[in-house]
């Protein structure tokens, strides 16, 4: 039985120059839905045609195409987080939140790959 127990929704997270103009290219060359913009956290979310996958766009100056980082749902993040430090996995620094949006919380695999736990705040 795993150590922590996932929801049925991924959010893949892309790193890119302009989140504006990446979103309205997904939605003109995809078909993918805008969801929100919350320019504060330089982040933005787009509702794919599968089921339970969201495409998770962040802004930055210098992107690292290539660097996908899967964003799996927690029910609660802080019990998923410790749960897997029980185990030696390893964190990158402290969860973050964005108060009354979402918690997340960034880990690597065996060989490095980044992963994330998130924990959706709006409901």
């Amino acid at each position: 039985m795993p150590v922590v127990t996932l929801d049925d929704k991924i959010t893949l997270a892309l790193s890119v120059r302009d989140r504006h103009a990446s979103a309205q290219w997904y939605e003109k060359h995809l078909g993918f839905e805008l969801l929100v913009h919350i320019d504060e956290a330089g982040w933005s979310e787009m509702r794919t045609n599968t089921e339970g996958v969201t495409l998770g766009l962040g802004e930055q100056a210098g992107p690292n195409p290539g660097n996908t980082v899967p964003v799996f749902g927690v029910a609660d993040i802080a019990a998923a987080r410790a749960a897997l430090e029980a185990v030696e996995v390893e964190f990158d620094g402290e969860t973050e939140t964005i108060e009354g949006m979402v918690s997340t919380a960034t880990f690597y695999d065996l060989d490095g790959n980044a992963l994330m736990l998130a924990q959706d705040l709006t409901n």
